[in-house]
């Protein structure tokens, strides 16, 4: 028992000790103590120490291991901290060896969240590797970050020059012993997600010197080919590790960029904005608006993965499956009733688009435009793929630009062109429905660990999915 009178007694789990105040004798909590030799600490020791008390006292973030209380006697300092069970992400790559990239997008949100927390307050963690962060539990894992003990104070425009962190995930500029900023922190994050993918860090080296050696190259961190990864985590992935920190990608475009993709990270808004939208979804549904209701449905469903990711309850898991498969179904119907819709709309069209194809012959610009929207609307009645929504809008781009005089402007029908555009934007929404059906199935398909299924009311404007 220390002198405020808490008791202190050794767990089953690890040997984390439990621990309860004085007045709570009826509640247990396992925590993990971090004990430090007084004897062991110089004076910079004893800086860091002291900053990563004061900073974890005073934030609270559900990716930010909680510092409970911390006590000392006269050898030790006791830092009281909240309990993983997961163990860190380190052990966590090395027994899966790599991790699909949406596990790792996943890990990779959680991070962002507590590192966009971070950033609002001025702090800089400076030792981001896979050993500091934790994961809650074994299954279903949350994300920790721990261990701030080199973590700084530093607003975006302030320097440093100090030597901090661990040599493999330390920024080319802080292994140079250049100055440096709050940006390092960005490069340990792609360096982390870069072994998180393919199993090893980038400059894995036998020694220091060999590895600051391959980091002072000038050459660019390069990418294996396999396992293939999606475009625009290729993207992040090279901006990430971008060794001179001036063009490394900036915390603003970090945090807004679309593999990062912060806006549908597993959190409790998930489910309560995927519901909002399934509403309207549903209210238009009804009005007859298929085209309004189907692009609902898909946004919905871009919601709703994260929520299923969120959501450890697995009798209320089950209940958010059945009903989002009731959604895509509804969607599938939908879509049909919309191709068919489409279709109809763009033969109706054919006629006008021949008559401008005959009056634009002397006009290069505006048959390109012409010739490159009856391409994609081609394609289209073969089945659209990725680039063509893209197609269709440059096309109506290229018409629309030039300053056109007399009867060619009464003929360039703003009519055609809307009918263009309004394509483009149903081809957008259609991929991302193939998408977001792509996420929402493989999420459906995951097992849940209970036998319950519960009773669900038809489908109705009002109700909620819990």
């Amino acid at each position: 028992m220390d002198p405020r009178g808490w008791l202190f007694g050794w767990g089953g789990y690890g040997g984390a000790p439990e621990l309860a105040p004085p007045w709570q004798r009826d509640t247990r909590e396992v925590v993990a103590i971090k004990c430090v030799n007084k004897r062991s600490l110089n004076r910079a020791s004893v800086e860091n120490l002291l900053t990563e008390i004061e900073i974890l006292k005073t934030i609270r973030h559900p990716h930010i291991v909680e510092l409970k209380d911390f006590q000392w006697d006269s050898d030790h300092i006791y830092l009281i901290m909240e309990f993983c069970a997961g163990g860190d992400l380190s052990r966590f790559i090395r027994m899966r060896r790599i991790l699909p990239e949406k596990v790792a997008r996943i890990f990779l949100q959680q991070l962002a969240c507590a590192l966009k927390f971070l950033h609002d307050h001025n702090i800089s963690h400076l030792d981001l590797k896979p050993q500091n962060i934790l994961l809650s539990a074994p299954e279903n894992p949350q994300l920790k970050l721990a261990d701030f003990g080199f973590a700084q104070y530093m607003s975006p425009w302030d320097e440093k020059h100090v030597l901090r962190g661990s040599p493999l995930y330390m920024a080319p500029e802080m292994v140079c012993r250049q100055q440096y900023d709050a940006r390092v922190d960005l490069w340990s994050v792609g360096v982390i997600l870069y072994e998180a993918l393919f199993g090893k860090p980038p400059f894995a080296s036998r020694s220091f010197a060999e590895l600051e050696e391959k980091i002072r190259s000038n050459r660019a961190v390069e990418l294996p080919s396999r396992p293939p990864l999606s475009p625009e985590c290729r993207d992040l992935l090279g901006q990430l590790l971008e060794r001179d920190p001036v063009k490394r990608i900036s915390f603003e475009c970090f945090f807004a960029h679309p593999f990062v993709d912060m806006e549908h990270v597993p959190s409790p808004e998930s489910l309560c904005k995927a519901t909002d939208l399934v509403v309207e979804a549903v209210k238009k549904d009804q009005e007859g608006d298929a085209s309004a209701a189907l692009s609902l449905y898909c946004k919905a469903l871009e919601y709703f993965v994260p929520a299923l990711h969120y959501e450890s309850d697995a009798r209320r898991k089950e209940a958010i499956r059945t009903k989002v498969g009731q959604y895509i179904s509804r969607a599938e119907e939908l879509k049909v009733l919309v191709t068919s819709s489409s279709k109809n709309l763009l033969q109706q069209g054919n006629p006008a688009r021949e008559l401008l194809k005959e009056m634009a012959k002397d006009k290069p610009r505006l048959c390109a435009a012409l010739e490159m929207a009856s391409a994609a609307i081609a394609k289209v009645s073969r089945g659209f793929g990725g680039p063509l929504s893209s197609r269709v809008s440059a096309s109506c781009g290229t018409a629309a630009c030039p300053p056109w005089r007399g009867f060619e402007r009464t003929f360039l029908s703003l009519h055609q062109i809307q009918t263009l555009m309004a394509r483009a934007e149903y081809l957008k929404d259609q991929m991302k429905m193939r998408e977001a059906q792509s996420m929402g199935k493989e999420a459906l398909a995951e097992p849940v660990r209970s036998s319950e299924s519960p009773s669900l009311s038809p489908l109705v404007p009002s109700e909620r999915v819990w």
